[in-house]
C-alpha cells in the first residue's frame, strides 16, 4: 500500500473494497499552506492610539524654533511694509485725539459783548481743563461781566461755572465748574520757547459754536504785538496760520507733541466781516500760567 505523504493537503487513497463514505483526511496541514489570520479590530485600534501618542510626545519634546534676530534692516523693512499697506492718521489727527477730551465749550447767558478785533462770538467761546479738579483756562473777553456761565465737557456734561481769577490786561480768566466728569484729564502745558517759525501747531475750539473743530498750520512768528482798542496792547504773542474764527477764543494752541503752547485770542482781520484772513494770535502759556496759579516755566 502506498503511504500518504506527510503534511499533504490531499486525502489519503481509498483502500480497495473500502466504502467511499469512510474516506479519511490527513488531520494536519502544511504551515505554509495554512490560511493567514489578520489582527483583530481591537488590536489595530490599540496600535493606532500608540502611534498617535508617540507622535505627540516627539513633537512636544522637540526644541522650539529659534527666534529670528531682529536687525535694524529687518525693522526698517517691517516699517516700510506697514506704511505701504496701512493708512495711518495724520499727526494733526493724533494730536487732536490726545487733547480733545480736555476741551470745553463755553457760553454765557449775560455779560458784556466781546471787544472788537478779538475772536469771540457773543455768548460763545472755548476753554480747556488745566487741572484735575476741573479748573478751566479761557480768555477774559469770553466771560467778561457774566454771572451765568455754562460749560460743556467732552462727554456732554453741562455745568454752571464761575470766574475764580482774571487778568483783563492779559485777556485771561480762570473758571471753576460746579460739576466735572469722572476721570477728567487736564492738558499738558509747554513753553513757547520750544518752538520756532515753521513748526506745526493745531488749534482746537468752537468757531461759530461748532465743534470741537480742528485746524492745523504752522508758527508764523513769535513775540508779536497786537493792539486791542485804543488803550490796550497784547504783547509777546505767538503768530500762527491755523484757521480760527469767532468762537475759537480761549481754545488751546497745541504743538505736535500734544502740549498746549498758548491760548488762542485774536485774529488780524482787515475786513469788516470778522472771518479768518490767515493771521491768528495766541497768548503763550508761560504768560498764561501765572493767571492760572501755575508756577511759571
Amino acid at each position: 500500500m502506498r503511504r500518504a505523504t506527510i503534511y499533504s493537503s490531499q486525502p489519503r487513497a481509498v483502500d480497495a473494497g473500502q466504502s467511499d463514505t469512510h474516506t479519511s483526511v490527513e488531520p494536519s496541514q502544511s504551515r505554509a499552506d495554512q490560511p493567514r489570520r489578520w489582527p483583530s479590530a481591537r488590536t489595530l485600534i490599540g496600535l493606532v492610539l500608540l502611534l498617535a501618542a508617540a507622535t505627540w510626545w516627539f513633537w512636544s519634546k522637540s526644541p522650539p524654533d529659534k527666534p529670528v534676530p531682529m536687525t535694524e534692516a529687518a525693522i526698517q523693512a517691517i516699517v516700510l511694509q506697514t506704511l505701504s499697506t496701512e493708512t495711518l492718521p495724520s499727526r494733526a489727527a493724533q494730536v487732536a485725539a490726545m487733547v480733545r477730551p480736555s476741551i470745553v465749550k463755553i457760553r454765557h447767558l449775560d455779560g458784556q459783548p466781546p471787544p472788537p478785533r478779538l475772536i469771540s462770538e457773543p455768548g460763545r467761546g472755548t476753554g480747556f481743563v488745566i487741572k484735575e479738579d476741573g479748573t478751566i483756562l479761557t480768555n477774559y473777553h469770553v466771560v467778561s461781566g457774566s454771572q451765568q456761565i455754562v460749560v460743556t465737557f467732552f462727554d456732554g456734561l453741562e455745568s454752571p461755572a464761575m470766574i475764580v481769577a482774571a487778568e483783563p490786561d492779559r485777556d485771561l480768566a480762570v473758571l471753576a465748574p460746579a460739576l466735572i466728569p469722572d476721570d477728567l484729564e487736564p492738558v499738558v502745558l509747554a513753553s513757547s520757547g520750544q518752538i520756532g517759525p515753521g513748526d506745526l501747531v493745531i488749534a482746537i475750539g468752537f468757531p461759530f459754536g461748532m465743534g470741537p473743530s480742528v485746524s492745523a498750520g504752522v508758527v508764523s512768528g513769535l513775540d508779536r504785538t497786537y493792539r486791542v482798542g485804543r488803550d490796550r496792547v497784547l504783547t509777546g504773542l505767538i503768530q500762527f496760520d491755523a484757521a480760527v474764527n469767532p468762537g475759537s477764543s480761549g481754545g488751546p494752541l497745541v504743538n505736535q507733541s500734544g502740549e498746549v503752547l498758548g491760548v488762542v485770542t485774536a485774529l488780524l482781520n482787515p475786513a469788516p466781516g470778522g472771518s479768518f484772513s490767515g493771521i491768528g494770535f495766541a497768548i503763550p502759556m508761560q504768560s498764561a500760567a501765572n493767571a492760572a496759579g501755575i508756577a511759571p516755566f
